[in-house]
């Protein structure tokens, strides 16, 4: 589900952006620069949303931009993450399958003492570009 949350990045001397979101009252992140500072943010906003639902917290309402209060220098913008994907991309829960293969290719592959599922995982990641 993707959820779309205002950041405000605030200027810091020497050191890029200091970023924090009005409604995720659990820290902040930095950005050496702007586009360095979306990527930030996205990895904070999506971070905290997931460290919520695991806590069986739910998402706060997401402020409206025109009412934050802003410092001179502080850019406004919205921030996008779709926690499911990222739980899919991210989770290393293993999952069981069944897979047919000839005897005679399960034999040479058992006596030379071959990993199954790493050979696979490393196949599919390979034949996936991952």
């Amino acid at each position: 589900m993707r959820r779309v949350y205002p950041a405000i990045f605030r200027p810091e001397a020497g050191y890029g952006f200091c970023i924090f979101f009005p409604d995720i009252k659990k820290g902040a992140t930095q950005g050496d620069d702007i586009a360095d500072g979306i990527v930030m943010a996205e990895d904070f906003l999506v971070s905290a949303l997931c460290k919520m639902e695991d806590m069986g917290e739910e998402h706060p309402k997401p402020s409206d931009i025109s009412s934050l209060a802003l410092q001179e220098g502080d850019v406004a913008t919205f921030i996008s993450v779709d926690v499911a994907e990222y739980r899919r991309r991210t989770e290393n829960k293993f999952i069981k399958k069944t897979l047919t293969i000839p005897s005679w290719l399960n034999a040479l592959a058992e006596d030379s003492r071959i990993n199954f599922s790493q050979t696979l995982q490393q196949a599919l990641k390979e034949k996936l570009n991952v």
